[in-house]
């Protein structure tokens, strides 16, 4: 594979990520091509908004598309009927774009209300899923549903934005972020008949249960198992918020990480034959190579759970999991652009740990897929099918964070980085010029 330079892929990430921007300012195609998701964080409203927040500071008119897309996805979300969920859908996704979207404003004090109402609803949604744990608990039920502890839906990623709250010095966030730490700790320190504590049990639903990947299994990936939990609570830590028990359960989660770990990489669930050593092989559904699932978000999660624990053979575990993928380029087990499964996760990853070669890699072959053909210049892919989206996850604007990071464009110090959505820490930034307006189209 032919490489750009450093200086010019910086140049080039900056002016594309600020063309993928402009076509993103207008809500109506966003709203257009997401239909009911268009307040979502993952495809809509609240991923866009976030973006035009981390690039307030570059120009007025992304500060005041920030603004139009939080209103207007909090004119949507009033006329749906309230749901549950975590912090990627409905309510809980305007949340987390306001929270971790407002300290990049340079006049954020008209959003804070806003704000505090977030933080009060992410604080009440995580005592719930807390309290329902320990009942569950309580009456001796095996397993744990992993849309209570994911990231996407549960606790994992409504704890990782309280606790960003806290250090934007929201203290109204402490209960939540107390009782998603609680709960999670709890979850991983109480293992039943021999399974782990967040042991995903068969599904009520008859439909549900023909699907293989729903049978009773133990999730290993950082959007949907263990390691969402692990890096919640290596972040907590790290920040001043981790405690004794705490540290256990990272030591819990991460051995376990370490013994399922198959050559540089891990399988993305771990079965009942699994366990009893019956099984022909690992699961081969789901990826292994991506953000959601694999190398770089375990080893994202592994790599901040030896800074929690000053534990540099746990480190050094962890990021020679990501450097490996740069052994075996063109040999991924990714697909397409995006953050959730393609190459702009493995990007925000590798440079989340310091794994220079394979962001370079990963860099390049994100960039190469850019086609300003296409309605948000890239197509999200998913088993073979594409699609024009345009939010966070599945969709250009995280494209685009990805490229407005790796490129260094300047933003106000913000308490705790875009990227805690992802349960990643902020990657290093060296200033640089925030005025590209380069050959991009917009």
């Amino acid at each position: 594979m032919t490489t750009t330079s450093p200086g010019t892929r910086t140049t080039d990430s900056a002016e594309m990520a600020v063309a993928i921007a402009d076509r993103l300012l207008d809500p109506e195609p966003i709203i257009a091509a997401t239909g009911s998701a268009a307040t979502s964080l993952s495809r809509g409203l609240a991923g866009t908004a976030l973006l035009h927040a981390r690039l307030s500071a570059h120009h007025p008119r992304f500060a005041a598309a920030a603004d139009l897309h939080w209103a207007r996805a909090a004119r949507m979300s009033i006329s749906e009927p309230p749901r549950t969920g975590g912090v990627f859908n409905g309510v809980g996704a305007l949340a987390a774009s306001l929270i971790l979207g407002t300290p990049y404003l340079l006049d954020p004090g008209p959003y804070q209300a806003s704000v505090r109402r977030s933080v009060g609803w992410l604080t009440a949604r995580a005592t719930a899923i807390a309290a329902w744990q320990q009942e569950r608990r309580d009456a001796g039920h095996a397993g744990t549903p992993w849309q209570t502890y994911d990231l996407i839906n549960g606790l994992s990623g409504i704890g990782r934005i309280l606790l960003a709250a806290v250090h934007a010095g929201h203290v109204d966030a402490e209960p939540g972020l107390l009782a998603a730490g609680s709960s999670l700790t709890a979850m991983i320190e109480t293992p039943v008949r021999g399974r782990p504590g967040w042991w995903r049990p068969d599904p009520h639903n008859p439909a549900a249960l023909a699907d293989p990947h729903n049978r009773d299994a133990a999730n290993t990936g950082l959007a949907h198992g263990i390691a969402g939990p692990l890096a919640f609570l290596a972040a907590c830590r790290l920040t001043g918020w981790g405690c004794a028990a705490q540290a256990d359960a990272i030591r819990t989660a991460a051995q376990w990480l370490l013994q399922w770990r198959a050559g540089d990489s891990w399988p993305p669930q771990v079965t009942a034959d699994d366990l009893a050593g019956t099984s022909a092989g690992p699961s081969t559904r789901g990826r292994r190579d991506a953000w959601c699932y694999g190398a770089p978000g375990i080893g994202a999660a592994l790599l901040a759970a030896g800074r929690a624990l000053a534990d540099p053979d746990l480190v050094e575990v962890a990021r020679s999991a990501i450097d490996a993928l740069a052994a075996r380029t063109g040999e991924w087990d990714t697909e397409g652009p995006t953050v959730c499964h393609g190459s702009a996760g493995v990007l925000l990853c590798a440079d989340a740990t310091g794994s220079n070669r394979t962001a370079d890699i990963a860099a390049d072959a994100l960039t190469a897929q850019y086609d300003p053909q296409l309605p948000f210049f890239f197509q999200h892919h998913d088993h073979g099918r594409v699609s024009d989206e345009p939010g966070l996850l599945v969709g250009a604007a995280g494209i685009s964070l990805a490229l407005v990071d790796q490129s260094g464009l300047a933003a106000p110090k913000a308490p705790i980085g875009w990227t805690a959505a992802l349960l990643l820490p902020t990657p290093f930034q060296s200033p640089s010029d925030a005025t590209i307006e380069g050959r991009f189209p917009r």
